[in-house]
């Protein structure tokens, strides 16, 4: 386990510069992978006539570690990125060595979640994505980081208007069609840790709780004074509990 690299798997809808915080704590324990998913940030959205799927997103993860050479890495990723490491566990499970699953959760949408979300998907691709921060930012954001830290409250806003609106458009309707995972994650014979905000109120600490009570091997670490973009939020912190994997 010591000696496999990390990948971290970025929110929604930002990209790989949530890491900017926690990668290079991290760097000094493992090497640290980074993408940017499918569609978001600086990665090309395929052409492809397939509908919207998580799994095709692990499968990008997939082609990213073979072209890097590696056989097997922990895989962590933050909200949907944990939705792809869960759909990456699915399809190619002798890829993960160990797990972090930072402020998201196992359980499908309800069919209220998936109407909006494909409501937004259809909204964004008709207006763009300027009304995004306005609509997010309250549940993206906990309390305390939205009243006192301004600073972060602007780069979540200038990184969700930075995104292009058919990743984001297709993110949402991938999310939306994402299965139940919680038998995957009872399947997962490897070192896990999940990780939620105390202040996150998308994927609360008792969602968070019954994730890690589902895995076989995890323990559950709650960050303080932070929301459901922990890593951002508090980037020392969540560098912290998961470079203890290494440790």
């Amino acid at each position: 386990m010591r000696d496999l690299p990390l990948v971290l798997l970025h929110a929604f809808p930002v990209d790989a510069r949530m890491w900017d915080g926690v990668r290079d704590p991290l760097a000094a324990h493992t090497r640290v992978i980074t993408p940017d998913q499918r569609g978001l940030g600086r990665s090309p959205m395929p052409l492809t006539d397939r509908a919207p799927s998580l799994d095709d997103a692990a499968r990008d993860v997939v082609v990213l570690l073979d072209k890097l050479g590696i056989d097997r890495a922990v895989v962590g990723g933050c909200s949907m990125g944990g939705y792809v490491t869960m759909a990456l566990l699915r399809i190619a499970p002798e890829r993960v060595g160990g797990l972090v699953l930072i402020d998201t959760k196992a359980a499908a949408d309800a069919e209220d979640a998936k109407a909006n979300r494909l409501a937004m998907a259809d909204r964004v691709e008709s207006e763009g994505v300027e009304f995004l921060p306005e609509a997010m930012m309250t549940n993206l954001l906990g309390r305390t980081t939205r009243e006192q830290r301004p600073e972060i409250v602007r780069t979540v806003r200038d990184l969700i208007t930075d995104q292009p609106p058919a990743g984001v458009a297709w993110a949402q309707r991938a999310m939306a069609a994402r299965p139940d995972s919680f038998e995957t994650l009872r399947s997962a014979d490897v070192p896990a840790l999940v990780v939620v905000g105390e202040e996150d109120e998308l994927t609360r600490v008792d969602q968070a709780r019954t994730m890690a009570e589902t895995l076989p091997d995890a323990r559950l670490e709650v960050i303080a004074e932070a929301g459901h973009l922990s890593p951002l939020e508090a980037p020392r912190a969540v560098a912290d509990v998961i470079a203890s994997l290494w440790r």
